[in-house]
């Protein structure tokens, strides 16, 4: 399993699914960084089958009309500081892995995590 994480969201997530033993990059490990298109973050997610973790909802839309990125998880907890975004992903990651074993979109939330087929 393999996870890319958008620009809006911190380097440091990667190290959190590493830890969990997944393979992690962020758009900063790219060529173009944090430049990077939504386009060429969905060819790369659909030709090496990485999750999308993004705070971007453009993702949804492409998702469900263009069927890229390859899997998504939606990070819709609001503007809350990076320190709590990372507690949150830490008690959360193992159920994230295991969600995306089944699933293709998971939404993360302040208060629950909504699993779409």
């Amino acid at each position: 399993m393999k996870f890319l994480i958008d620009a809006q969201l911190p380097r440091a997530l990667t190290a959190h699914f590493r830890q969990a033993g997944v393979e992690a990059i962020h758009t900063l490990d790219l060529p173009d960084g944090n430049s990077t298109t939504d386009q060429a973050l969905n060819e790369l997610s659909a030709k090496e089958q990485y999750i999308v973790v993004t705070k971007d909802s453009d993702f949804v839309e492409s998702f469900f009309l263009q069927h890229t990125p390859w899997k998504l998880l939606l990070v819709s907890t609001g503007n809350i500081g990076n320190d709590e975004r990372q507690k949150f992903f830490l008690s959360n990651i193992q159920k994230l892995i295991d969600g995306f074993k089944e699933f293709r979109f998971i939404e993360l939330n302040r208060t629950s995590m909504i699993f779409h087929l």
